[in-house]
């Protein structure tokens, strides 16, 4: 059963088509990474797979269910790092509490944090690298510590699809290289990811690519779909890039 599959899709504001007969295909945990210019369709694409916009044609699929009939199911086995988001200062929210904000969709309506969900929560915390934060006010991070916190919270919620949303904007190369150590490490164990970015840097790590301007203009292997001419055809202008023999991507 594939992971993701996506057919045929077409999303619409009004009078406006932001996405067009879009169709591609996760058949195994992999690190998928969809590249595009500001504009491209890339997080409408994101909020239709996980069912927060309606489509006006074509279909979704993860693990073999339909976001828009099982949303809450289906919602409840991703992990979601959403653009920008940013968490009102004024609020006394410390990191374990944005970190456990990630099993409430695996807990019973009105129960209280068990001490698994904490072990759990602590857990992710670890993996990117902050687990000497947990106590410590989420307003005092840095960008990238702020990123990785919120990483660890799509972690909390053990899920079989990460999905994430320019999450290497504006962050420290430290964090940076952390998170996609991370993600890279949740793929080996069987959990599929999907990266949004309008930087053709990050698609170095990645098994699939996805080049999005409203249609899709390539996607495959990223060796197969990670060359000149079709970067250019996406982004309308010339970017160098280059291959190292083990294959990273040089901008």
């Amino acid at each position: 059963m594939a992971i993701l599959k996506v057919q045929n899709l077409t999303v619409a504001y009004p009078e406006k088509i932001v996405l067009e007969n879009v169709s591609f295909e996760m058949e195994d945990p992999s690190l998928m990474v969809i590249l595009g210019p500001n504009g491209a369709g890339k997080t409408t694409l994101l909020k239709t797979i996980l069912g927060l916009l309606k489509p006006i044609a074509g279909k979704v699929e993860i693990l073999g269910m339909n976001p828009f009939r099982e949303g809450a199911r289906v919602r409840r086995m991703i992990g979601y790092v959403p653009q920008r988001e940013r968490i009102d200062p004024t609020m006394p929210v410390l990191v374990r509490d944005v970190v456990l904000m990630g099993r409430v969709p695996k807990m019973p309506l009105g129960a209280w944090f068990r001490e698994k969900d904490v072990e759990i929560a602590k857990e992710a915390l670890s993996l990117v690298g902050m687990e000497d934060y947990w106590g410590e006010p989420y307003i005092h991070l840095s960008g990238g510590q702020q990123q990785r916190v919120l990483i660890a919270r799509a972690l909390a919620t053990d899920p079989k699809l990460l999905v994430l949303d320019e999450p290497f904007a504006g962050i420290d190369l430290t964090s940076r290289s952390i998170i996609l150590d991370v993600i890279r490490g949740k793929v080996r164990e069987g959990v599929g990811a999907i990266v949004v970015s309008h930087n053709p840097e990050p698609a170095s790590l990645a098994d699939l690519v996805l080049l999005l301007n409203i249609k899709v203009m390539a996607f495959g292997r990223r060796e197969e779909v990670l060359r000149p001419e079709l970067i250019q055809k996406v982004y309308g202008m010339p970017v160098m890039l280059g291959l190292s023999p083990a294959g990273d991507v040089h901008v």
